[in-house]
């Protein structure tokens, strides 16, 4: 069973990442910290967040600590380690000791290294959402001691905060790249708007014609719309160029 000290510090670390979860919050740094959390509250040698790339490879974004050869170890993974197989299946790999030929088979320059670095067993554990998955969680352990089902319970639930993180920052950045193109939308439509206008008094026209006439005359070039109403706002277009709506007969007839 987790100690009462343990429990209480599991608790401090789970209030430190939700405070750090904000807008803008620097995610390498949080990544940083929880590697560092996992030695603290599993007894494990080192650690590492490593994420999928647009191609599906494994690259390391955080480390317990900033070894060379513990990072080459991580960088190895980018094709095979438990990570790899741990990222495909999304399932995690716990107690895999690194002295058994026939359990390291897949990856033997992995777990050469890893033995090398000093290792006598590792784990990977999912970053996941339910059925989406990020990347891994990688640890290593110089003692020959079995993680227990309570450690591996609290490895996944490390786990699972650094893929909120993750997760998190990525919406982040693509809520910044909508509200920057609302942003930009709106703008140009208040542009649009004062065009209409200007064309509207300029050619004595409703503003249903003068968009229209507008629209028209930038279709036909292939302009945007948003660009051709700068230009005119700025003085840059001659709006001489663009023909004007015909006369509303319909109006003329009933005067």
């Amino acid at each position: 069973m987790i100690s009462m000290a343990r429990e209480r510090r599991l608790a401090e670390i789970f209030v430190e990442v939700a405070d750090s979860l904000v807008e803008d919050f620097d995610v390498i740094d949080l990544l940083q910290r929880l590697s560092t959390r996992c030695v603290e509250l599993l007894d494990v040698s080192a650690a590492g967040i490593l994420l999928a790339d647009s191609q599906g490879e494994l690259q390391i974004i955080a480390a317990s600590d900033e070894h060379t050869r513990l990072l080459e170890l991580f960088a190895l993974q980018h094709d095979q380690g438990p990570c790899v197989e741990c990222y495909r299946t999304g399932t995690a790999r716990t107690n895999i000791s690194l002295a058994r030929a026939e359990v390291t088979a897949g990856w033997p320059r992995f777990a050469a290294r890893a033995r090398e670095t000093g290792y006598v067993s590792t784990h990977a554990i999912p970053l996941r959402l339910r059925s989406r998955v990020v990347g891994a969680l990688n640890l290593f352990q110089a003692t020959p001691h079995r993680l227990g089902d309570d450690d591996i319970v609290l490895a996944q639930a490390l786990a699972d905060v650094a893929t909120i993180a993750i997760l998190q920052q990525r919406t982040l950045e693509q809520s910044h790249v909508e509200n920057s193109q609302l942003e930009t939308a709106l703008t140009s439509r208040v542009l649009i708007e004062q065009v209409k206008g200007v064309l509207a008094e300029r050619w004595n026209t409703s503003v249903d014609d003068a968009f229209a006439a507008f629209r028209s005359y930038a279709r036909a070039r292939h302009l945007r719309l948003s660009d051709l109403a700068t230009r005119i706002i700025s003085g840059a277009f001659d709006t001489a160029a663009i023909p004007p709506p015909a006369p509303d007969r319909t109006s003329d007839d009933r005067g």
